[in-house]
């Protein structure tokens, strides 16, 4: 099945900060934004890649270094993406680990667990801070939060990850309720197993379970999530915040 990229959803003038957005689900959304006409800033640890999706997409979209475990770094990488855009109008916290896959909770190591919390749980939470004034400046503000529905189900020998993402479903509601009176909303989307880079490590039978508890019966692309995520960044969404959106062809229903 093809799936459209046509943009559905203009953002000309845009200004967005995409983190992990040098491959994956993060490539597939500065694209589409590139598309529908926003300017971008891509933040990742993958330098080079993030370097060169940046120059192939045009003069609207810069590359700047962010590691999501360093505090510091987040700090200083959003104040470049602002610099670089001249202020931000939105935030897709896309940038997370897993680490933990394929192992019962009483095989995760702790340091593995604390990782994933510091870049997924933390590192959403401080880019979101580090974000604020910048959103609340530009008078439109938007974030998207990246969650997962195995937090929705409940995936077993994923412990930590699941954790998380159920963390930033939690942190998305109470962000909501801190950012909303100066005019910024707060989002997440669920997303099912997708089909990128990040995820060829999953077994066959995880895709296949995925697949056939599907109401829409294939694989999840990166593609089929863009328009909500287009959508959460658009006027159009103003009333809406708070809210966890599951994108994954009907296999979590809310």
């Amino acid at each position: 099945m093809t799936v459209s990229t046509q943009p559905e959803i203009m953002l000309t003038g845009r200004k967005v900060l995409v983190t992990g957005g040098a491959r994956g689900l993060g490539e597939a959304f500065a694209r589409a934004l590139v598309a529908a006409g926003a300017s971008v800033v891509i933040s990742d640890v993958l330098h080079e890649r993030g370097e060169a999706l940046a120059r192939e997409l045009g003069q609207q979209v810069f590359y700047v270094p962010m590691d999501l475990s360093d505090a510091a770094a987040i700090k200083a990488g959003v104040d470049a993406a602002a610099k670089h855009l001249g202020g931000l109008d939105g935030l897709i916290n896309n940038g997370a680990i897993t680490n933990s896959g394929g192992k019962v909770m009483g095989d995760i190591a702790v340091d593995t667990w604390d990782r994933v919390m510091d870049v997924n749980v933390r590192g959403t939470w401080l880019t979101t801070v580090a974000a604020q004034p910048h959103l609340a400046a530009s008078g439109f503000g938007r974030v998207v939060n990246l969650a997962s529905d195995t937090a929705l189900w409940g995936a077993t020998n994923l412990m930590a990850y699941v954790a998380s993402k159920g963390a930033v479903m939690a942190m998305t509601r109470a962000m909501a309720r801190e950012l909303g009176p100066q005019g910024t909303t707060v989002n997440a989307i669920a997303p099912g197993l997708t089909l990128v880079e990040a995820t060829e490590y999953v077994p066959q039978v995880r895709h296949d379970h995925y697949r056939n508890g599907r109401a829409i019966e294939r694989a999840q692309v990166p593609e089929d999530l863009t328009a909500a995520v287009m959508f959460l960044l658009s006027r159009g969404s103003g009333y809406i915040t708070g809210q966890v959106l599951p994108v994954n062809g009907g296999f979590v229903m809310n």
